[in-house]
């Protein structure tokens, strides 16, 4: 069984190691401009490595001149990457705090600086959202902090949530590009959201806005948000819309996607097939409430084990959780209690589920774990230690679970962030 859980791990870091910047970047940068500065802006979680390959690629590789090479790059605090040239500096996620507020602010000072003859060059991943905040109106930051809380604890998906930040910020939805123009702008995003959409990746600060006042209004209805009197009031003026395609301040602008989910889903399937299982992939881009999907993929296990097959379903995605108890935890880690529960000790199986920026819900600190392994002896042990996996389950505390039975997926940030990666290993063999 040790050689398994060996197995999963492998597995999962195939796919984080796919998805690091080192593997990608080089090729995606673009040559300064002729005569002005190139300004680089970098936010989320992949911020520190990203900028760290792009101060060797100009500074060392092109020579560069450094009077013409400046900027700014924040990510989640534990995050931070040295860095020699480009400020690096930390802010909350996944709730900001005041480094969220200065990091947003100097970046739109730096963007609303450049001129015609610049490149503003934005390294975006997930985690932006919550490191690049700049209230509107007269929305203060723990208002913003109640706002951000009340979304997580609700379960709507994350392009939900982006929906609503962008109506309280000078920078979401576009207006980080608003503030660059006439300037050129690319774009080189990490995508950590589910099918790639570069309006939901940090709330697209650099990409037109689609999604309108009234989707947030119902979203806002949806789930029942008791939102700040100041949030209240910009959700209700017209006049805090996001601009939209054919907007002029996009007709500069360039947007690629360098690293995607399925990139790394590609890498796992890959190691999967090479430790001698056969690859299911289920997709990247999985969404659903967390014990949900792990009712779902316990099904499809037992078929597969009842079929005889040596099998590795492996998916991404990002899946909620609805919090109703006052535990610890995350989708990641709540799937595979959950899968535990559903799978009630069937042997032969081996599960990981983890995020692949390294940390899974939790408190906001760079040691929250960032998954959780399961096999056929997980609730046996977990009973003999007093616990209530059922019980556990519905205080949403999967982390004291895992945390007593030494079985927490504790990888430390990973600087970079496409979304989770979960892997089932199906191996009949031991079930004879």
């Amino acid at each position: 069984m040790a050689e398994r859980h060996r197995i999963a791990r492998r597995i999962f870091d195939a796919a984080v190691d796919r998805a690091h910047p080192r593997s990608w970047l080089a090729a995606h940068l673009p040559p300064p401009p002729p005569r002005g500065r190139l300004i680089l802006l970098a936010a989320g979680k992949a911020a520190g490595s990203m900028t760290q390959l792009a101060e060797a690629h100009y500074l060392d590789t092109l020579k560069l001149s450094p009077d013409r090479f400046l900027g700014h790059a924040v990510a989640r605090h534990g995050y931070e990457a040295p860095t020699r040239h480009i400020p690096m500096v930390a802010a909350g996620h996944p709730v900001p705090d005041e480094g969220s507020i200065a990091s947003a602010t100097r970046a739109l000072e730096l963007a609303a600086s450049a001129t015609a003859d610049d490149l503003v060059l934005v390294l975006l991943s997930g985690g932006g959202s919550a490191n690049w905040v700049a209230p509107a109106g007269t929305l203060a930051l723990a208002e913003k902090q109640a706002v951000n809380k009340a979304l997580l604890r609700s379960g709507a998906p994350i392009g939900e949530m982006n929906i609503v930040r962008k109506r309280l910020s000078r920078i979401k939805g576009g207006r980080l590009a608003l503030a660059a123009a006439p300037a050129k702008l690319l774009t080189l995003a990490v995508s950590d959201v589910p099918h790639d959409d570069p309006a939901a990746i940090a709330s697209g600060p650099t990409v037109p806005d689609p999604s309108t006042m009234a989707d947030a209004r119902t979203i806002v209805a949806r789930y029942g948000l008791t939102l700040p009197p100041a949030a209240q009031a910009l959700l209700a003026d017209d006049a805090s819309e996001t601009p939209k395609p054919g907007d002029p301040a996009f007709a500069g602008s360039e947007y690629r996607i360098v690293a995607r989910p399925a990139d790394a889903i590609a890498a796992a399937v890959k190691a999967a097939a090479e430790a001698g299982y056969e690859p299911i992939d289920l997709g990247p881009d999985l969404e659903g409430e967390a014990r949900d999907v792990a009712a779902a993929q316990s099904k499809r296990a037992r078929e597969l084990m009842a079929a005889g097959r040596r099998a590795a379903l492996i998916s991404g995605g990002e899946l909620t959780v609805t919090i109703a108890g006052n535990g610890r935890g995350g989708p990641n880690q709540e799937f595979a209690l959950a899968l535990a529960i559903a799978l009630a000790g069937d042997p032969g199986i081996v599960a990981l589920s983890g995020d692949t920026d390294g940390t899974d819900g939790g408190g906001g600190e760079a040691t929250d774990p960032a998954g959780a392994v399961i096999d056929e002896t997980t609730l046996a042990r977990a009973r003999a230690l007093g616990l209530d996996p059922a019980q556990s389950l519905t205080q949403n505390d999967s982390t004291g679970f895992f945390s007593a039975l030494g079985d927490l997926l504790q990888t430390g940030p990973t600087l970079t962030n496409v979304n989770d990666c979960r892997v089932i290993l199906i191996d009949p063999r031991t079930n004879s």
